[in-house]
């Protein structure tokens, strides 16, 4: 995946068909993280009103079936844009980019979850019960570190 122009609320990307196979694969992950994990108190804190969490559980929902939505026909206006030796390009608006990077968020901290939270120093075996989440938080991380450049925000040393 690769920008290739930019204005001051589009942007143009492009990919190889591999690439964005990857990406439709990794997006029909969403949501991965699961709705539990949303808590409006930890469990070390008092316990919170009912009330607030069952608000917080019904605006998360709406939101991730508003995201699912824009995936959806995000994916099926890209399967018909292909172009023959060029792979696939896509234009993004700027609000189109951020709930792109929420949604690769999702997906990439939602197979972290999956995988038991290792420490990044400490990555799991490979097999066959976690290898889709293994690849998608890869997939994610490239996806997100290429629109993050795109708009601009620089890599923290710290991640190198």
């Amino acid at each position: 995946m690769k920008l290739l122009r930019t204005s001051p609320d589009q942007f143009v990307l492009q990919f190889a068909k591999r690439e964005f196979r990857l990406l439709n694969d990794t997006l029909e992950l969403y949501p991965l993280v699961p709705p539990a994990h949303h808590r409006i108190a930890s469990p070390e804190q008092p316990p919170v009103n009912e009330e607030f969490q069952r608000l917080l559980d019904e605006a998360l929902a709406e939101d991730r079936r508003q995201k699912r939505e824009q995936i959806l026909k995000l994916l099926n206006e890209l399967q018909n844009t292909t172009q023959p030796g060029r792979g696939v390009e896509l234009t993004l608006t700027r609000s189109q980019m951020d709930w792109l990077l929420q949604v690769l968020n999702d997906v990439r901290v939602g197979s972290w979850l999956a995988l038991g939270e290792p420490e990044p120093d400490a990555a799991p075996d490979f097999n066959e019960q976690n290898a889709r989440f293994l690849i998608a938080l890869e997939v994610c991380a490239m996806f997100q570190s290429v629109l993050l450049e795109a708009l601009g925000v620089e890599q923290s040393p710290q991640w190198g």
